[in-house]
């Protein structure tokens, strides 16, 4: 199957319509349709259905479009490697994060890699772990930093190095002195005005679930933010949050006590594709992630596999 075939076929199955894609392309519709013809010819079946309205793939096309997909990203990567081989001194890599990790671990290791590595192009995908994963396994991704609790999530065909525990905290406005005691079990935190997250977040859902097997209804003062909007309106005073232990570094606007009774924990995991070798690249990112763990001393952070 020759790459631009499958780049025809890919690019039509995710625009909806030929038009779209031989846009995208820079290629006619004539020539891009005789591309994907080529495609299902060689494969012996129809992979995209034709129709007023546009196209779509399938049976046989939703089968191959994941397939496709890591063919490509996997071609992308071998033409950056021999790009970096030949003295470009360029390269690309993709990092994939939940929200809570783009504002803590994510956002250190990019502020290094800015200055060791200033002719790498970085693209950062932030979405759930779950959504991150899906990623990686499409070949979308080089490396994910992604959130497990309790039992590891499987991901078919991906590796995950766990890389360090990290303990859900309770945060308040500096400037209200005294508001948090020296810890906070989940009790007393039902009583306190809550800034909570979104039911997207897997950390809203975390906490939901303490609560509900405690018995227990929390007061939310607001409900449905973002992270970045959470730890302002926390700022501001209006209500507590709960957020990972890292989230609170360098936020001098923020004062915060554990949560106990239960304790609530998460592991932070680097994963990459099993059995598909990084590029240079994203071998430097992966380093400059451990390195930067390693270094890491903060409240509530436990390092893993020291």
């Amino acid at each position: 199957m020759r790459t631009e075939h499958l780049r025809a076929f890919e690019t039509v199955a995710r625009r909806g319509t030929f038009t779209r894609a031989a846009q995208e392309l820079y290629l006619t519709q004539p020539s891009l349709s005789r591309q994907v013809a080529a495609l299902e010819a060689e494969l012996g079946a129809e992979l995209l259905e034709r129709g007023r309205r546009g196209a779509v793939p399938t049976a046989a096309g939703a089968a191959l479009l994941p397939i496709a997909r890591r063919m490509l990203a996997d071609a992308d990567s071998l033409r950056l490697e021999l790009d970096e081989l030949a003295g470009l001194r360029r390269g690309r890599v993709r990092l994939g994060a939940p929200p809570t990790l783009c504002v803590s671990l994510v956002a250190e290791v990019l502020a290094d890699s800015v200055v060791r590595f200033p002719g790498v192009e970085l693209q950062i995908s932030e979405a759930g772990s779950l959504a991150v994963m899906q990623k990686l396994h499409e070949g979308d991704l080089d490396l994910a930093v992604v959130v497990t609790r309790g039992d590891t999530f499987e991901s078919e065909g991906a590796e995950l190095i766990p890389l360090l525990r990290e303990r859900l905290v309770v945060v308040s406005a500096a400037t209200r002195e005294g508001s948090l005691p020296e810890s906070v079990t989940l009790a007393r935190l039902a009583e306190m005005p809550q800034v909570c997250f979104d039911r997207s977040y897997a950390l809203r859902a975390a906490t939901d679930a303490a609560f509900a097997a405690a018995g227990l209804t929390p007061r939310i003062a607001v409900e449905g933010a973002e992270m970045d909007a959470v730890l302002r309106f926390v700022e501001r005073g209006i209500g507590v949050a709960v957020v990972p232990a890292m989230v609170v570094a360098g936020r001098p606007g923020l004062t915060w006590s554990p949560l106990i009774e239960p304790e609530l924990d998460r592991t932070v995991n680097l994963a990459r594709r099993r059995g598909v070798r990084l590029s240079t690249a994203a071998a430097a990112m992966q380093e400059l992630v451990f390195e930067t763990v390693a270094l890491m001393e903060l409240p509530g952070v436990l390092r893993l596999g020291d």
